[in-house]
């Protein structure tokens, strides 16, 4: 049975991102009839009117047809969105009714990246997971305390909704769908066309720390910035709390509730950004650096770099190191 895919050029959505989409959809076509298979997706634009602006005017997309026109889809595609998620969201108010409508119409959802912030502005995203760019949680959590911030994988899948993190994994997220729908063989036939890394499933091997700031404690931002400021330094929780003249239980918890990081996590953090930017200058060994950071014990060093990057201090020189 054919699947009606609608992707919306939102304004303010990437060409890239609407492009990529209806490629990858519409190859697949392409793919079934090699195989003497009938076409499985019908794929059109689907917007507010016939022409949209796209990155304020610098591109126009022609749609197939208007939401006042399509009663009946089966995947919505979201878009990414790129400059002011506030003032893009208010753009696209009038697609909310009909994306919501469509859903509850078993219509599944696949959203591109920072498109999230739309989606999460109709309420279907309440009380589900949404995977966001790492570098753009921070802002995701402040507009929308309740969802739950998956940072730990590409891609969320949760009734009907599919979500991801981090710039071109969309297309990651785009194959995920096409073996949902086809199975695994089709997926992994378009991964070799398109040459796409098929077993991509982390963002954190990408992620620049960036404490969360935005949270009106002085006490906490000069403890962010103290320990920031010293990333090869060693001291205590007591040391900090004793320096900030606070007493540690409370502090922990603000600290906690301020930044989504214990103080010894932000510690952490702090010191494998550190040995990240050591490690792809490549002019250090892996001991040097590990001692430059403050850990005398290597062996715990190397958990910690892995529990945030998912890679090896050697694996990750591999990978970013020229």
């Amino acid at each position: 049975m054919m699947k009606h895919i609608s992707i919306l050029p939102l304004y303010d959505a990437t060409l890239t991102s609407i492009d990529s989409s209806q490629q990858l959809f519409s190859r697949i076509n392409d793919f079934m009839k090699y195989q003497g298979k009938p076409s499985f997706y019908n794929v059109e634009i689907v917007g507010l009117e016939k022409e949209t602006k796209l990155n304020n005017g610098l591109y126009r997309i022609y749609t197939d047809r208007t939401i006042k026109e399509v009663s009946k889809t089966d995947v919505i595609v979201i878009p990414l969105l790129c400059g002011d998620f506030p003032k893009a969201i208010s753009k696209n108010e009038r697609y909310i009714h009909w994306i919501k409508s469509q859903y509850h119409n078993n219509a599944e959802i696949v959203c591109l990246c920072v498109g999230s912030f739309f989606l999460a502005s109709t309420g279907l995203l309440k009380d589900k997971k949404c995977a966001v760019h790492w570098a753009a949680k921070n802002e995701f959590k402040t507009m929308f305390p309740d969802i739950k911030v998956v940072d730990d994988t590409i891609i969320t899948d949760e009734r009907g909704i599919y979500t991801c993190g981090g710039g071109f994994s969309y297309l990651n997220l785009l194959l995920y769908i096409i073996e949902k729908h086809l199975g695994r063989e089709i997926s992994v036939l378009a991964s070799k066309m398109f040459e796409i890394d098929i077993e991509r499933k982390s963002q954190n091997p990408y992620v620049i720390f960036m404490g969360q700031k935005q949270h009106g404690d002085e006490v906490v931002l000069k403890a962010q910035e103290f320990i920031e400021n010293n990333p090869t330094a060693t001291f205590t929780v007591n040391q900090i709390c004793d320096k900030f003249t606070v007493g540690r239980r409370t502090f922990e918890r603000r600290f906690k509730n301020n930044t989504n990081n214990s103080i010894v996590e932000y510690i952490q953090r702090v010191k494998v950004e550190f040995a990240k930017k050591h490690l792809e200058k490549g002019r250090k060994t892996v001991n040097e650096i590990i001692y430059e950071a403050g850990y005398n014990d290597i062996d715990a060093f190397r958990k910690v770099f892995k529990k945030y990057t998912d890679l090896s201090l050697i694996d990750y020189r591999k990978k970013f190191c020229r």
